[in-house]
């Protein structure tokens, strides 16, 4: 079975493919600052990635994860009351990518694994549909953890403005 995710940086929209046939579309958030490859930029790469690791099976909806490991808190809005307000939450599931395309999205200072990009939850407040991520693809929980099920490590990842 071959599985495949499409994001349109443009619209904001994942598609969830298997087997050459759409299964689901999910409203996705990207990078406030735009597409872009560069380390540091808080943009969204573009062209083609795999899935390299699946990260926090089992969590609780609205886990908080730092450096990729639960810290064993909560999100609500009464915590995320006692947080820095500028604070990138990345809750519930991570599916952390990596670039396939040498000089473009892999190695040296394009690379998307070391950048740290992730398909992640966030607050159900987020807004989805509009740029505002630091370069993730942010997601709703419920829609991050039925992705997280169905997707594995190696499954392509495309990243594309239309």
């Amino acid at each position: 079975m071959k599985r495949q995710l499409e994001i349109d940086l443009l619209r904001q929209r994942m598609r969830f493919y298997v087997d050459g046939t759409l299964t689901r579309e999910y409203w996705v958030s990207t990078a406030r600052n735009g597409p872009g490859e560069v380390r540091n930029s808080e943009c969204t790469p573009r062209g083609r990635h795999a899935i390299a690791a699946k990260i926090g099976a089992g969590a609780p909806l609205n886990s908080v994860f730092v450096a990729r490991e639960p810290t064993g808190e909560i999100w609500s809005p009464v915590f995320a009351a006692t947080q820095p307000p500028d604070r990138d939450w990345i809750l519930t599931r991570i599916l952390w990518l990596t670039g396939l395309e040498p000089g473009f999205n892999h190695g040296g200072d394009v690379d998307s694994r070391t950048r740290f990009i992730y398909l992640h939850g966030t607050p159900d407040p987020t807004p989805l549909g509009v740029p505002g991520s630091r370069g993730c693809v942010r997601m709703r929980n419920a829609d991050i953890v039925e992705l997280f099920e169905r997707v594995e490590i190696g499954d392509e990842v495309v990243l594309h403005t239309g």
